[in-house]
């Protein structure tokens, strides 16, 4: 029988689980529930938050609070890395070098350098790094861009999540703002949903921020926005903001222009006071609202603007589960995924850049580079 007719099943990836956080805690989750993934450890800071994240589970699965440690005792195939911006680029590479396929939450690292690091490390080892770039698996989202196409170009793109965050939710952003701004965590997410939106290589990019709490450390803020410009003329602005001073107005913008009408996110509910620093909310996108700027011969719209319901609405736990099975693929059918890592080393310019001009004061031409948002699901 010839390699081409083995049906039979492929080995489970074994994996360990490095990070309980809100992250962390959807991708184990997503593990357990994948016939093609076996979970081998769970590598936290804490043993408490350890045991928890077991005890929701349902399973023992053996507990480590240094990675180099888990990673010996557990010789996993891959690694999930849902820790810290600041420690993604030795974990993974440690990874990388043990052998491993890794998945990595955003921001693929803290740097530029350490995120090419990371890529070229990838290259080197020949092994697979997928980047926690959720919205990629969000069929909402994936149709908001297929409609932006339509519109035209240059496009104006609009775009903020900031959150009102209080209790363990400000600890955490308190603790993620040590080593990078709310723009380089959460940006990178939504310079890559406009990078796909246009095709095109962006080249300018400016960036403010503001420091609205004694609490964090000197030189870091907790308010920012980016503005960026394209080689096609589009333009598009984000803002990010963590912290129980941040305003719940008009929080949640997903608004895209272009010459032939626009395409907004209308989620209602997960727009609504006190959803701003829910996990959950954050992806939810509920309706999109086309509207269609072409008039008639009275000077008038010529169409009303359309509604768009989409039934296929994954929570935060369901888009996890798409992103690890999107991983398992990549492992088990070797799929390419040179563009996939291209694609967050230019978002993460992008978010670098405006930090940059912030601190600066000046605009970032940003070099020639690849053409950016190539790589699709």
């Amino acid at each position: 029988m010839s390699a081409s007719d083995d049906t039979s099943p492929q080995p489970r990836v074994r994996i360990l689980c490095v990070g309980a956080g809100n992250m962390g805690r959807s991708h184990a989750l997503a593990y357990q529930a994948i016939d093609g993934f076996e979970i081998v450890g769970i590598c936290t800071r804490s043993k408490e938050s350890g045991a928890k994240l077991n005890e929701e589970l349902g399973s023992d699965y053996p507990t480590y609070q240094d990675f180099d440690e888990a990673l010996q005792a557990t010789q996993p195939d891959a690694v999930c890395v849902s820790t810290w911006p600041d420690t993604h680029a030795r974990f993974v590479t440690t990874a990388l070098e043990a052998g491993c396929h890794v998945f990595v939450e955003k921001p693929l690292a803290d740097s530029v350098e350490a995120a090419e690091s990371i890529v070229a490390s990838a290259l080197a080892t020949n092994r697979k790094v997928v980047v926690g770039y959720i919205l990629r698996h969000h069929p909402s989202w994936n149709r908001f861009i297929e409609i932006a196409h339509t519109l035209g170009k240059p496009l104006v793109m609009r775009m903020n999540l900031n959150q009102s965050s209080s209790g363990a939710t400000w600890e955490t952003h308190k603790r993620l703002m040590s080593t990078v701004s709310p723009i380089v965590d959460c940006g990178v997410h939504y310079v890559d949903v406009m990078c796909q939106m246009t095709g095109s290589r962006p080249v300018r990019v400016s960036g403010i921020g503001a420091r609205l709490t004694d609490e964090l450390p000197e030189g870091m803020v907790n308010y920012g926005q980016l503005q960026v410009t394209f080689e096609d003329g589009s333009v598009g602005w984000y803002e990010a903001g963590w912290g129980p001073m941040m305003s719940e107005t008009a929080f949640f913008v997903k608004d895209v222009v272009g010459p032939k009408g626009s395409v907004s996110i209308v989620a209602e509910s997960a727009s609504s006071t006190g959803q701003s620093d829910n996990v959950d909310a954050h992806t939810k996108t509920e309706s999109i609202r086309l509207h269609h700027g072409k008039l008639n011969a009275e000077g008038n719209f010529a169409r009303d603007d359309e509604w768009i319901h989409l039934e296929d609405e994954p929570d935060h736990d369901g888009l996890c589960h798409r992103e690890q099975q999107f991983f398992l693929d990549a492992i088990q059918q070797d799929n390419d995924l040179t563009a996939h890592l291209q694609d967050a080393v230019n978002s993460m310019k992008i978010v670098a850049a405006a930090d940059e001009s912030f601190r600066t004061g000046k605009t970032i031409e940003l070099q020639s580079q690849e053409a950016v948002g190539s790589e699709g699901l």
